[in-house]
């Protein structure tokens, strides 16, 4: 499956299909293709007066026509989102409908508005000829006009871009149906739930295109990157389009006569195409007024920034006008935390080798240790931990919904050593995304970030003749994970030191108490040891891939997707935050978090608790230096263009923060001059949906 990811824009608009796809939609009147070609709105921002003062777009009065906004257009905003907005903020349908007849005349006044800019910025790609000769050498009706009206401000690249991710959506939609059609003739689906994925796996790049990609109706040979869903025939494709086609009949979306066959020919088709260059040519005209705004962000003005932020927490941590507990839980790419009030603040990834089921109910009945006025069954505890087995939970990612296995033999540092002798196999997962940074300059897909990937499935897997598999867990003991954990680290290129070794006195302990009969919590370390960075952790590397900071980082993050239980620690930034305060944890988690936290990132201890086994890795932690990231007036501009780095993450945050700022007060500015007077409503043409209040 392919994720694809575009940024947000202010002025949006449903797609229609969204209702296409909903048979017998509530707002669907008797007769909907009549009712949805009434149009409710026409937009023409040459009618305003500014427009006609001889200003700046004056001379572009001709490339702009009169565009009516139908019935249809406002159904679908309902039927995509509508609902759910008037759930989320209390909205009446009057105000809803409101908002979206709103939000469809300021699209197009940013449309027209897009136009006249790239015409108006002496480019000689673009001009009222060149415009007027595309429009008149469109074959069709109306709409092709339109479209290669709008197709003659993009490049072929951005067109083709469009083009491909409208394709996508399209296929997305009949794989949908498709599933629910095979998924009916299935008596043995597996309901199993599936490991999660780390964050970005097939996510596809923001430009890339596909060009000879079409859409598949099962009529025709599959072109282009497309793939099949699981169990697809001629005839279930076949069955899912002709499902998509009654319901585009049924909500009136469907011209009678046309030839489906050529689905690209459809009225209904054309119209997302439109829709879809618009959006292209906003995202344009936003990426032009961004490009205004960084032209500001000078690197002065990017140690400014930096300067600020680290004066505003020093001071709001001391004064505890700002919460660092807050701070931590909200770090990201784009939200920092440059200090802290003390050392000892930090993150550590969690991985839960647990109890099995028996063991734990072995743990609640037995008694407590002899003599121990507490209630606590440390001793007990230690008898159980020696037989706790953990297995390779990635499983699922071979037999779910979605099969994300590949053969790895021949695979660069593939690394399947088996700690306890047993039979073990090749197979890797996420190959696109993990050779997305070798495919160079078009790229399909993105790189899958803090995920080394080199670490096979820990059992044995075996596929049948119809590609289904068999698949079989090793089972290892502690002693067995942590070979595994320093040898994978090793095979990384990475040195580990032990500081605290395996005793073998460990389970036959029974004295855990200090002096004064305080459970003494180190008494519970089983092992402890360290990454050794060259020249000591440099967090200013922590998410540059190839660096050994981030090496460490994606071993042990990809350690945690295959044998941790703790799944609520997967897919987090750094991990759990750490204070050095009095947390939630548990007793025997808390004290080992706050301990490698001190010690600082790279430091690992593995202690129990009732929950089974925990291997407690520091990912990133606040030491002696408070200041990890430099102190004021050393942000390190030159570092800006290496990806990864602190320099470049802080960067493009600000960056993006400041121009996105000035960007949409540029929308708003361009609204507020054209929207009112540059467009007419006709609100008793929905009046039947704005008063639905009282209908009902």
């Amino acid at each position: 499956m392919k994720h694809r990811t575009r940024a947000a824009i202010a002025i949006s608009v449903a797609s229609v299909m969204a209702c296409g796809l909903l048979a017998g939609c509530d707002l669907v009147t008797t007769d909907a293709k009549k009712d949805y070609e009434q149009v409710i709105a026409e937009v023409n921002i040459t009618e305003s007066e500014e427009f006609n003062a001889g200003g700046e777009f004056a001379a572009y009065k001709d490339v702009i026509g009169t565009e009516s906004i139908y019935k249809r257009d406002m159904v679908a905003s309902f039927v995509a989102s509508g609902s759910s907005v008037m759930s989320q903020y209390g909205w009446t349908y009057h105000d809803t409908f409101e908002a979206i007849k709103d939000s469809l005349i300021n699209r197009q006044v940013y449309v027209q508005y897009a136009k006249v800019y790239f015409l108006s910025q002496g480019n000689s790609d673009c001009t009222v000829q060149g415009y007027q000769a595309a429009v008149n050498a469109a074959t069709g009706g109306e709409l092709d006009k339109a479209i290669a009206g709008l197709g003659y401000f993009l490049t072929e690249e951005e067109e083709q871009e469009a083009l491909y991710g409208l394709r996508s959506s399209f296929n997305s939609s009949l794989d949908a149906v498709e599933e629910g059609i095979i998924d009916a003739d299935e008596d043995d689906a597996d309901s199993a739930s599936v490991r999660t994925t780390p964050t970005g796996v097939d996510t596809e790049s923001e430009h890339y295109y596909d060009a000879d990609y079409r859409i598949y109706t099962g009529t025709e040979t599959v072109f282009g990157s497309y793939e099949k869903v699981e169990g697809s025939t001629a005839y279930t494709r076949r069955q899912a389009y002709s499902t998509f086609l009654t319901n585009l009949r049924s909500s009136g979306l469907l011209d009678g006569g046309e030839d489906t066959t050529k689905i690209e020919e459809l009225s209904y088709f054309k119209r997302e195409r439109k829709n879809s260059y618009e959006s292209a040519i906003i995202n344009k005209l936003s990426d032009a007024f961004e490009e205004e705004a960084a032209k500001g962000v000078t690197d002065q003005w990017m140690k400014d920034k930096y300067d600020t932020i680290l004066k505003n927490q020093k001071d709001g941590f001391e004064a505890d006008t700002l919460s660092i507990d807050d701070a931590l839980d909200g770090m990201s790419d784009s939200s920092f935390v440059l200090t802290a009030p003390q050392a000892g603040y930090g993150f550590v990834i969690n991985i839960l080798l647990p109890f099995s089921a028996q063991q734990t109910q072995d743990l609640g009945d037995i008694e407590m240790d002899k003599g121990d006025t507490q209630g606590n069954k440390f001793a007990w505890r230690a008898s159980i931990l020696k037989n706790v087995l953990a297995t390779d939970q990635r499983g699922t990612w071979f037999t779910g919904e979605e099969d994300y296995s590949f053969d790895g033999t021949d695979a660069e540092g593939l690394y399947n050593a088996a700690s306890n002798g047993a039979a073990r196999s090749n197979y890797l997962f996420f190959e696109n995304s993990l050779s997305a940074d070798k495919s160079g300059e078009g790229k399909q897909y993105e790189p899958l970030k803090n995920y080394y990937g080199k670490y096979s499935y820990n059992g044995t897997v075996t596929k049948d003749d119809d590609g289904k598999y068999t698949v079989k867990p090793n089972k290892i003991k502690i002693d067995g994970f942590i070979s595994e954990m320093e040898g994978y680290l090793k095979s990384a290129g990475l040195t580990t030191k032990v500081t605290h070794d395996i005793d073998g006195n460990y389970y036959k302990q029974t004295d855990y108490y200090d002096k004064d009969g305080k459970v003494d919590y180190s008494k519970f370390v089983y092992y402890e040891g360290n990454v050794e960075f060259g020249g000591g952790f440099n967090a200013k590397n922590m998410f540059v891939a190839g660096s050994p900071e981030n090496k460490a980082f994606s071993v042990i993050n990809e350690l945690s997707f295959a044998y941790n239980t703790d799944t609520a620690g997967l897919n987090t930034y750094l991990g759990y935050a750490v204070t050095p305060k009095k947390t939630d944890f548990v007793s025997e988690f808390e004290y080992a978090a706050q301990e490698v936290c001190k010690k600082g990132a790279g430091h690992y201890i593995v202690v129990p608790s009732d929950y089974g086994w925990h291997i407690i890795y520091c990912t990133f932690s606040f030491t002696d230096d408070l200041t990890p990231f430099g102190a004021a007036g050393s942000f390190d501009a030159a570092d800006k263009d290496t990806e990864g780095s602190f320099a470049n993450l802080f960067y493009e945050a600000q960056k993006t923060a400041a121009t996105n700022s000035y960007s949409s007060n540029k929308q708003t500015d361009i609204i507020n001059r054209f929207a009112e007077v540059g467009s007419t409503v006709y609100e008793d043409r929905y009046a039947d949906l704005s008063g639905l209040d009282s209908a009902s």
